[in-house]
């Protein structure tokens, strides 16, 4: 197999393994220990006030909300056994790389990945499409910042 094929193969294990972590984890940051649809009211509820939404921009922030709950859900359950971070691990079980089972790894993830993101991304554009100049640039100074400031101390 050429070099650069198994770097990009190993890249996207690599992406699909960090995208199973987060989604293993949204729920449990911080203590958190709720339903997804909780989570997801007190999420948008923040955005909300941060970006001062209307009821309609709240309303496409939610869709966006549940078309990534539904994403990550998809990612964690592509390839039947379940647990990502588990399958992963297991590739490297034995004195030799299960290539095959990366590879197959690999594909699954991306498949998911092809499926699901019309979906996010139409999500995501009406929700970014309809917010006004200065909330747009709120969202742009927030991504700059890395993703952070936006909880109790931002």
């Amino acid at each position: 197999m050429k070099h650069w094929i198994k770097r990009t193969l190993f890249g996207f294990a690599g992406a699909a393994v960090v995208a199973g972590s987060i989604a293993g984890c949204a729920g449990q940051r911080h203590g958190w220990g709720g339903d997804s649809a909780e989570f997801r009211a007190k999420m948008v509820e923040r955005v909300g006030s941060k970006l001062e939404l209307d009821a309609a921009q709240k309303q496409k922030l939610t869709v966006l909300a549940e078309k990534l709950q539904a994403q990550r859900e998809a990612m964690r359950g592509a390839g039947g056994s379940g647990d990502p971070r588990s399958q992963f691990k297991a590739l490297f079980a034995g004195n030799k790389l299960d290539q095959a089972g990366a590879s197959r790894f690999v594909e699954e993830k991306a498949a998911v990945v092809r499926s699901g993101s019309p979906e996010v991304i139409a999500a995501a554009a009406d929700f970014f499409d309809n917010l006004n100049a200065a909330q747009q640039q709120k969202v742009r100074d927030f991504m700059d910042r890395g993703g952070r400031r936006w909880g109790r101390h931002g």
